[in-house]
């Protein structure tokens, strides 16, 4: 009887879902009604007060506003603009040099951002008008740069490695290094893709004539200095044990408003812009959150996370089997939710699953932020594609967006196997420390 109504609860859920209703409200409504049906009203109402502050009042949960708002201050405050200019000027003269500089700019970004949203964002405003001033193919910047936005989940800080670290209790240190590890082989491999997209094609990027000097290259890299100076002071304290992943965030939104100060760029409006941003995406992040909190409660409960995680891996007893129907999953989920929507929908069940199959859970939550990262940049939704829209309005249709990153796509899915087949890729640098 009681798997009955979890599968009832969990059917609610999709169609309130596909009735666009914002998913933490489809999964507060649906669990509530669950648990109501299982236990009682009393019940659901207990639970409806006690999971915001459960979740809420978790002490690692703190590092995500924080590390939001050094991520938005940092643009606001122009930090990380010269990451860009810099890989420009050093990689201009490559084939599609200025799209391969808009990989190493979004990478370096993403290392104080933690937000694919951000890094998309931040560097479709910079990179997209420079290579169109060149008379790059608007296919080849716009999915670029979409593709490039999705590293900012892979490269700590990373907001969804740290919701993932505390639902599945893991350890958010070793979820960073595995992150990184990914995230630099990604940006490899979109480099790949664009080197041999404008070797065939050249006139999808045209030469830069521009040349430099070496002494010209050199004085760039001070334009880098500001971002390189925070992430090291960051993940220099983090990952020597000085501070833990809760206080990085702080000390770094704290680093990143003195660097500011220094360089005479800090503006209440832009300090203003960034808390009213970091406080809206925390907002968000965290309503979302209570509801997969209460849906957790409601699974077990009605007993279905133990039912399809047997039934799952009854069908699937072959380990690669299983992950092929987790990627599937992902992959089709990742074309309708946002990323942490996604995962935050389906931990509850898929953890049990996890380590029933003996996967190992760090390896695991870097292979499911892969997996839904791309899902930010497939159709019909690819979050990110939309950003990019949004950034270069009328000038680029959202057809050829979506066209740009197919060949990233394929790059995704060549990392993909990497990771599953090389579990030592992902492994190798939390093992190390």
């Amino acid at each position: 009887m009681n798997e009955v109504v979890g599968a009832i609860g969990l059917v609610s859920l999709f169609a309130l879902l596909l009735m666009r209703i914002p998913i933490g409200v489809a999964l507060i409504t649906a669990s509530f009604g669950g648990i109501w049906g299982l236990i009682g009203l009393p019940a659901a109402i207990s639970t409806l007060k006690a999971a915001p502050y459960s979740f809420a009042a978790s002490w690692q949960l703190s590092s995500v506003p924080m590390f939001l708002f050094m991520g938005f201050f940092c643009f606001h405050a122009g930090i990380t603009q010269g990451l860009f200019q810099a890989a420009r000027v050093w990689l201009s003269r490559l084939p599609g040099g200025l799209a391969i500089a808009s990989v190493f700019g979004t990478a370096g970004f993403a290392a104080i951002s933690g937000s694919s949203v951000a890094c998309a964002a931040a560097m479709g405003r910079i990179a997209i008008p420079e290579m169109m001033k060149s008379d790059y193919s608007k296919a080849l910047a716009s999915g670029t740069v979409a593709a490039a936005g999705t590293i900012g989940a892979l490269i700590p800080p990373s907001i969804i490695f740290i919701i993932y670290g505390i639902m599945a209790e893991q350890p958010i240190g070793d979820l960073f290094l595995g992150g990184a590890a990914v995230g630099v082989l990604t940006a490899i491999g979109y480099m790949a893709v664009i080197l041999i997209w404008t070797l065939a094609k050249p006139s999808a990027a045209p030469r830069v004539s521009e040349k430099f000097t070496l002494r010209e290259r050199l004085g760039t890299m001070r334009l880098v200095i500001p971002a390189a100076v925070l992430a090291l002071a960051v993940f220099g304290g983090l990952f020597s044990g000085f501070f833990t992943p809760t206080e990085a965030g702080a000390v770094g939104s704290a680093i990143a408003i003195l660097i500011a100060l220094s360089q005479r760029s800090f503006t209440w409006a832009g300090f203003r812009q960034s808390l009213i941003e970091s406080f809206m995406t925390s907002a968000g992040l965290f309503v979302i959150a209570i509801g997969a909190k209460m849906l957790t409660r409601f699974v077990a409960l009605s007993g279905v996370d133990d039912a399809v995680a047997l039934f799952v891996i009854n069908v699937a007893s072959d380990p690669m089997v299983l992950l092929l129907v987790i990627a599937l999953v992902y992959l089709a989920l990742g074309m309708f939710l946002d990323p942490v929507g996604a995962m935050l929908l389906t931990l509850p069940i898929l953890i049990p699953i996890a380590e029933h199959a003996a996967f190992n859970m760090v390896w695991f939550g870097v292979l499911v932020v892969k997996m839904l990262e791309i899902g930010m940049i497939t159709p019909p939704v690819g979050l990110n594609v939309f950003i990019i829209k949004s950034v270069v309005g009328t000038s680029i249709p959202l057809a050829t967006i979506f066209r740009g990153v197919g060949l990233f796509l394929l790059a995704d899915l060549a990392v993909i196997l990497i990771v599953v087949v090389f579990p030592a890729v992902v492994m190798f640098l939390p093992n190390a420390f």
